[in-house]
């Protein structure tokens, strides 16, 4: 989702009491306190301590070391757009009387956790320890359910992808097989004007120091990122430098090899990005369809007993059918590659439609029948994959879209 960074991290350091921007909130002792505002949305506030236990929240959600104040302070602007985008959403979800369970804010939270090597009830407790209030998280939760829900629910079914576009696709991939290629995953920070890059790029400092401090990427960009790809953990997938913006070509081609780079500032935001891999332009390679036969049986009898009963590769799948003990697992369009060493040389001694030789997998036997090889093939998705990836990245294009328009709407006060 795209979000504007807000100059608010300067405002923490305003006293609350005798502010103008105030409002009335209840105190341990049930009595009433004033607490600062740092936004108004659509009539409706967002506090001070709204906008720091989000903040503190999105840095301890990374995984890494316990954020320091000063790092808290910087990422504070991001919180605080963050907390707008979910007002604007379950505003959104309210036109259609969308409700999310607490069952399903429960699995999210409990999927979140997971990332990290934890559980639901561990990420709370932590929170917890932390000063801050779990319902911060589940408030982000139920926003992100139902926004996600509304936009499948208005565009899913809506979205064609024709086989024309899939074929652009596959042209784009092959045009890139034949350059340099980089695996890079990507935090975007949007900040269209001067101002707010500068909060950008103390944000990016935070986050970096949280990164290089062991916190999880694909979580950072999961939770911080505006980019479309922050659904994916950041990855942008193999790209060559002419599909990727001018402006961050110098620091990906001469980095020393994979790893982190510094914040990267550009017109309209800031980029954080991790370098994983590199390959040069790609070889052809030798793509096979398989159909793997297996038992569970430690002797070879029956597998050899059903193997005799096979002719063609038709025959697989209902010799399996009818035998106990045995299964048969279709792979597809398979990179002769992804077999490894041992299995890579089992295929190309079989004949094509023929079985090759036995072998041990856990707890049985097995042999795979070579029902296609094809030499020299490019090592590209299949077509359904890519469908279902423009889709994807379709209605991703389009959620953007309609947040930005619900903010050009909606009525935001920065205080």
């Amino acid at each position: 989702m795209v979000r504007k960074l807000a100059v608010a991290a300067m405002m923490l350091a305003l006293p609350f009491a005798g502010q103008a921007s105030a409002q009335e909130a209840p105190a341990d002792d049930g009595s009433l306190t004033l607490e600062a505002i740092a936004a108004v949305v659509n009539d409706r506030p967002i506090s001070f301590t709204d906008v720091r236990d989000r903040a503190r929240m999105l840095l301890l959600s990374l995984g890494g070391q316990q954020p320091s104040p000063e790092q808290v302070q910087q990422i504070t602007g991001q919180a605080l757009e963050q907390l707008i985008d979910e007002r604007l959403q379950l505003e959104k979800a309210s036109e259609f009387e969308l409700e999310i369970s607490k069952e399903e804010i429960d699995g999210a939270v409990e999927g979140m956790a997971a990332q990290s090597g934890l559980t639901g009830a561990d990420l709370k407790s932590q929170l917890l320890a932390a000063g801050i209030d779990p319902s911060s998280l589940e408030e982000q939760m139920r926003a992100e359910l139902a926004w996600n829900r509304v936009m499948s629910g208005l565009y899913g079914s809506r979205i064609r992808i024709s086989d024309n576009q899939v074929d652009d696709q596959i042209e784009q991939l092959r045009l890139a097989a034949k350059k340099t290629q980089y695996r890079i995953s990507e935090i975007f920070l949007f900040a269209p004007d001067p101002e707010t890059r500068t909060q950008a790029e103390e944000a990016a400092r935070s986050i970096v120091e949280q990164l290089k401090a062991g916190a999880d990427f694909r979580i950072a960009a999961q939770r911080l990122s505006s980019a479309p790809t922050a659904a994916t953990g950041g990855d942008m997938g193999w790209v060559s430098a002419s599909d990727l913006p001018p402006e961050l070509v110098p620091a990906i081609e001469s980095a020393a090899g994979p790893g982190l780079l510094e914040p990267i500032t550009v017109d309209n935001g800031v980029y954080i990005l991790y370098i994983q891999n590199k390959r040069e332009p790609a070889e052809a390679t030798t793509k096979v369809d398989l159909i793997r036969l297996i038992t569970s049986d430690a002797t070879d009898e029956n597998l050899k007993a059903a193997m005799e009963r096979i002719t063609s590769c038709d025959d697989v799948q209902t010799v399996a059918n009818t035998t106990q003990g045995l299964r048969a697992q279709p792979l597809e369009d398979i990179n002769i590659e992804e077999l490894g060493p041992e299995g890579k040389s089992l295929v190309e001694s079989a004949e094509i439609g023929k079985p090759t030789d036995i072998f041990a997998v856990s707890g049985g036997l097995g042999t795979m029948y070579v029902c296609r090889r094809e030499e020299g093939a490019e090592a590209l998705p299949s077509r359904e994959d890519l469908k279902n990836s423009l889709k994807g990245r379709e209605l991703n294009m389009i959620s953007e879209r309609e947040l930005r328009n619900l903010r050009r709407d909606a009525t935001i006060i920065y205080r």
